[in-house]
């Protein structure tokens, strides 16, 4: 029988019968999502639930609000440069790429949140 302490680790299964709350986390996953549909409207309100709840809860949830901050910076980076190649075309490509990108990631998130684990590579610019 473990009866250890749990682990101070950020990828840690929580503790046993006290997993926290993971609906505002899964509501951010998807304001993002949403904001491909609405010009990242909801992507900002899902931003602005991140910087408010970061800090609250088990390292491990902390690490998917860092997550979720990084990605919606991340995203106005390569959607704003897709914006300006548009000029020359090629933004529709970088568009469909940054698009493919934040799916990934943003399923990658919730795959990982379901788990009760932080996401993988959260530092990464890639997925």
């Amino acid at each position: 029988m473990n009866d250890q302490l749990p682990r101070d680790d950020d990828r840690a299964i929580a503790e046993r019968g006290t997993a926290p709350d993971t609906t505002l986390p899964i509501v951010v996953y998807v304001l993002h999502l949403a904001g491909m549909v609405t010009g990242g409207l909801t992507s900002l309100v899902g931003v602005v639930i991140a910087y408010v709840y970061r800090g609250n809860g088990p390292a491990w949830l902390d690490e998917h609000y860092r997550y979720q901050i990084r990605t919606f910076w991340i995203a106005l980076l390569y959607f704003g440069i897709s914006g300006l190649l548009t000029l020359i075309l090629i933004g529709f490509l970088t568009w469909l790429a940054a698009v493919v990108w934040l799916v990934i990631r943003c399923v990658k998130g919730l795959k990982a949140l379901s788990e009760h684990r932080a996401p993988d590579n959260v530092d990464t610019w890639w997925v």
